[in-house]
């Protein structure tokens, strides 16, 4: 009786706090959606166009067919404009739902949470002389902030005041969403290296800002065997940097370890981020997004007295000098604890950049859930005890993760992908930004390429969009196509044709699975060789 009333316990916890994140401005899904237009009338004319589609010609864009009120959009939906409809992951969701392909697309782990996680939150959930299942603290719960507090003081070599310096939240998206609503104001710029992850665009929109591309450059090992692609890295070069900084700058959005690329920004690189403030003015600050810091699976040679010692291979930005007054610190349990569902971030930095996100948060979710944060307090000590053979559970977890990227790796780079070389190029997080080569390239049906597809940035599915929806319709392997990660400009250019994003939080069993749909592209490979020179041969073309 005591374990069904304890696990009835647990799955109330997590369908409230599914419930209310649903809802929250800052879901991560449910923000993810591309840059669109902003202005008032393309939103009437959308409602228009719907009410017409619908067989009610009767319909203004400035009414309702059922009662006459006037439709006039909220600021919030302005600024998102036409770029609510359909998204890459709406329309992979559909098309994982209908063809029930390998799914190495969305990045949440199949897997539980380590047993001691798990066991901290039936803890929390039984515990009644602490009782957490009511409010908590707005700005976070008393026992995570200390928690944390501990941590971070480690992570960044001074002392954190967990009441002061720390903001708890309901995930890492709402950390950035309140960063930027406390930081932006209409007309204010926000740097972005791109490619991005695709939830911050919006979220800039949403805060009244204007998103600035900086690009990344891909810089391929080699690429002068010809009819064949390599691997490579993705750099910031400085002189890009320094051309979009302005005083007009007012945030620059970091996140390394790298979502989509993997990539590790490095020390140069992040002191350069640093040297470009000079060019912002006091007031522009970095947002620091760092939900993959323990997942370093191919750390940089280097190492610096800056990078932290509970994180190899990771650098926090806030801890390079001068850095703390202008670094808010975003980061969260989710990837770390394989729990995405328990939706817990934080933001650390100096008390004038966490009080005023203290005075947002409870007009935007009172707090984030007291039983999970609760678990997540009982949970950090924890995972520095020896687990399954590791000195730390963040050991643990590392080796995890490299063996699972190198499963990947091998079965991507034998079906003819370019893939990044881990002995001389820094990785992190739990995603393959795979280049497509020009033998797979070939095998793409027709009927994909450029066809019209509303999800697609700019209506159209180009060259990696069409790989990504081949392969999980005929293949058996999902992918996310890039171009989703890239401006419309980059996109439109070609800069993300040749990339697909794949993920490695799975199961062996999944990935093995995903190996052997990725084998059917090398056999069509052949098949295709064989066929063209057969063909060749019966026409006597041959030079």
């Amino acid at each position: 009786m005591f374990q069904s009333t304890a696990l009835l316990a647990v799955i109330c916890i997590y369908i409230t706090q599914s419930w209310s994140s649903a809802f929250q401005p800052s879901s991560r899904k449910q923000c993810l959606s591309r840059p669109g237009a902003t202005k008032e009338s393309q939103l009437r004319t959308l409602v228009q166009s719907v009410s017409r589609q619908s067989g009610d010609d009767s319909t203004s864009a400035s009414s309702s067919a059922d009662d006459g009120i006037a439709f006039s959009p909220g600021e919030a939906t302005i600024r998102l404009g036409l770029s609510t409809g359909p998204t890459v992951w709406t329309e992979f969701g559909r098309i994982a739902q209908e063809f029930d392909p390998v799914n190495l697309g969305q990045g949440f782990p199949d897997w539980l949470p380590p047993k001691f996680a798990v066991d901290s939150l039936v803890e929390a959930v039984l515990d009644s002389a602490q009782s957490p299942h009511q409010y908590t603290r707005p700005a976070g719960h008393p026992n995570l902030v200390q928690q944390l507090a501990r941590r971070y003081s480690i992570h960044m070599k001074r002392d954190i005041h967990p009441m002061d310096e720390i903001a708890v939240t309901v995930g890492a998206s709402q950390a950035l969403y309140l960063s930027l609503q406390t930081l932006i104001k209409p007309g204010d710029e926000v740097v972005l290296f791109e490619p991005f992850f695709d939830l911050y665009v919006n979220q800039v929109h949403l805060a009244g800002g204007t998103p600035v591309f900086v690009p990344l450059y891909f810089e391929p090992y080699d690429d002068q065997i010809e009819g064949e692609v390599s691997g490579g890295e993705w750099k910031l070069d400085r002189r890009e940097l320094m051309k979009f900084v302005s005083p007009k700058t007012k945030a620059i959005i970091l996140n390394s370890p790298h979502n989509p690329t993997g990539k590790v920004f490095t020390r140069s690189e992040m002191e350069t981020i640093a040297e470009s403030l000079d060019l912002a003015g006091p007031a522009c600050v970095v947002l620091s997004d760092e939900v993959y810091k323990y997942i370093v699976h191919a750390p940089p040679k280097e190492q610096f007295t800056s990078d932290s010692p509970l994180c190899a291979g990771h650098t926090h930005f806030a801890s390079l000098p001068g850095m703390w007054d202008r670094t808010i610190t975003i980061s969260s349990a989710g990837k770390t604890f394989s729990a995405t569902g328990w939706q817990v971030g934080w933001c650390i930095g100096p008390r004038r950049l966490i009080g005023p996100i203290h005075q947002l948060l409870p007009y935007v979710q009172f707090c984030a859930s007291t039983v999970i944060q609760e678990a997540l307090a009982r949970s950090l000590p924890r995972a520095d005890e020896p687990y399954e053979g590791h000195s730390s559970y963040y050991e643990y977890l590392k080796d995890k993760y490299t063996k699972k990227r190198d499963l990947l790796v091998n079965a991507l780079t034998n079906a003819g992908f370019a893939v990044p070389d881990y002995q001389r190029t820094p990785g992190g997080g739990f995603f393959i930004f795979a280049r497509a080569g020009n033998a797979i390239v070939d095998l793409i049906p027709p009927k994909y390429l450029m066809a019209k597809n509303p999800a697609a940035p700019g209506g159209v599915a180009r060259q990696d969009w069409a790989l990504c929806q081949w392969m999980a319709e005929e293949i058996g392997l999902l992918c996310i196509p890039s171009s989703p990660f890239f401006s419309m400009v980059k996109a439109e250019e070609g800069a993300s044709d040749s990339f697909i994003r794949v993920a490695f939080c799975k199961n062996d069993e999944t990935i093995e699975a995903a190996a052997k749909a990725l084998e059917r592209l090398k056999t069509m490979e052949v098949g295709a060789g064989k066929s063209s020179n057969a063909t060749i041969a019966s026409t006597g073309d041959v030079k």
